[in-house]
């Protein structure tokens, strides 16, 4: 199974918008991050998780070809904004594309881009075929597990696959989702920043201590702000915890 890193980057992206705060940003490639996606590749099948808003740019750095699912955290824009991009594999593979989220997102998918649902449906817009997943799905050689957790006020869906575990948007993990977690061989979890502590997001200590609570052989960081330097940091983590960046492939 392989793994890439589509974006990395907090919701605003690194740098942001207007490139405000770039002279401070170090030049390795590797602090420039796009939105949070990562695509799965297992044998059988092409797996996103959640479509960011450069998700075009993306699928044409990593040369995305096909997509059998996607998979949606929550429905915070930095993470659904991309929808729209999926039409031209709409295209291509001529049908309806799965996504795999939770009612409340369905909602709230269904409410911003209603031009894609229903009687209105804009002629050749994205053709989502939406499913809810509050248990395991079988899909082809891929076992998903849902993993709920708490993004300060709203929960927020993980997915394991197999033995990869994916969490992004991360404050608070509950004991029985830790517990769908252990034994994976990689996991994902966000780590904002150092410090000092924030009210929705795991800082990088934070997320440092539940991987090794958790006890995975490798835990890649996601999600990171622009004060965050991936060279400098690597540095002062522990082996079993680095930071991911865009365009990292991994296999498990």
């Amino acid at each position: 199974m392989i793994c890439t890193f589509l974006g990395t980057g907090t919701s605003m992206g690194v740098p942001v918008a207007g490139g405000f705060g770039s002279e401070m940003i170090d030049p390795d490639p590797r602090n420039q991050r796009t939105r949070c996606s990562v695509w799965v590749q297992t044998e059988q099948t092409s797996i996103i998780i959640d479509t960011s808003p450069e998700f075009r740019i993306q699928s044409i750095r990593s040369n995305i070809q096909h997509i059998d699912i996607v998979l949606i955290t929550h429905e915070h824009m930095d993470h659904i904004a991309g929808l729209d991009d999926l039409r031209s594999y709409n295209y291509m593979q001529n049908g309806p594309i799965p996504l795999f989220t939770t009612t409340r997102v369905i909602q709230s998918i269904q409410t911003r881009f209603d031009y894609l649902f229903g009687k209105n449906k804009y002629p050749g817009s994205t053709t989502l075929d939406m499913h809810v997943i509050d248990k395991p799905v079988q899909y082809a050689d891929a076992t998903i597990i849902p993993l709920p957790y708490h993004h300060g006020k709203i929960d927020v869906t993980g997915y394991r696959i197999n033995d990869f575990s994916y969490m992004t948007d991360v404050k608070e993990i509950p004991l029985s989702t830790k517990e769908k977690v252990k034994g994976s061989k990689i996991l994902v979890l966000s780590g904002l920043r150092w410090g000092p502590e924030h009210p929705t997001h795991l800082t990088i200590p934070e997320a440092v201590e539940i991987a090794t609570e958790l006890e995975i052989p490798q835990t890649y960081l996601v999600h990171m702000n622009a004060y965050v330097n991936h060279q400098e940091s690597n540095s002062r983590l522990p082996s079993h915890v680095q930071l991911a960046y865009d365009q990292l492939e991994i296999t498990i």
